[in-house]
């Protein structure tokens, strides 16, 4: 049995409950990114923001799945984190509900994300708060880049402007 190699047959739900389907990824380039709002990486938000103002109108979608996989870093429910991300970093890109990025409990996108049998390019492991898996305008995997390289990384830049898939 085939397994998929598409994100875009996902649907997830944002933080107040409504579905969102991944179809709609379908000719943009997007960075996943797992998010918390008490870790020492969480000033990200500012800079994912910059980014997604920057590269929205040209086809980037940024969508945030906060999780509390790391040290109980995302305590909050829906309305906390909402409130938080929009307050202290005008976010504006979507963000999901929150879930488990590895471990027993880890939700289908991110074991797609980190299953070369899914996803078709690689194995990765979730390492931290704020790792970035970023997506092709297919719906292909190009890479993860690690929590601590900042959005507005040449590396991501890059991918960003010239379509390059880039080694982890």
């Amino acid at each position: 049995m085939s397994e998929l190699k598409s994100i875009h047959q996902f649907v997830v739900h944002t933080l107040d409950g409504k579905p969102f389907s991944f179809s709609v990824l379908k000719g943009k380039k997007c960075i996943i990114v797992n998010t918390a709002s008490k870790c020492g990486l969480t000033p990200q938000f500012e800079k994912l923001q910059k980014l997604y103002d920057e590269w929205q109108p040209k086809g980037l979608l940024i969508i945030a799945f906060p999780c509390n996989d790391f040290f109980s870093q995302e305590r909050g429910d829906a309305t906390t984190i909402q409130h938080f991300c929009q307050k202290n970093y005008g976010v504006t890109f979507p963000v999901m509900e929150k879930i488990h990025v590895r471990g027993k409990h880890q939700h289908p996108v991110y074991k797609w994300l980190t299953s070369k049998a899914q996803n078709g390019v690689r194995n990765s492991w979730v390492k931290w708060n704020f790792q970035k898996y970023l997506i092709n305008e297919d719906g292909t995997l190009a890479t993860h880049v690690n929590p601590w390289v900042q959005p507005d990384a040449e590396r991501i830049l890059d991918w960003l402007s010239n379509g390059l898939s880039l080694p982890s």
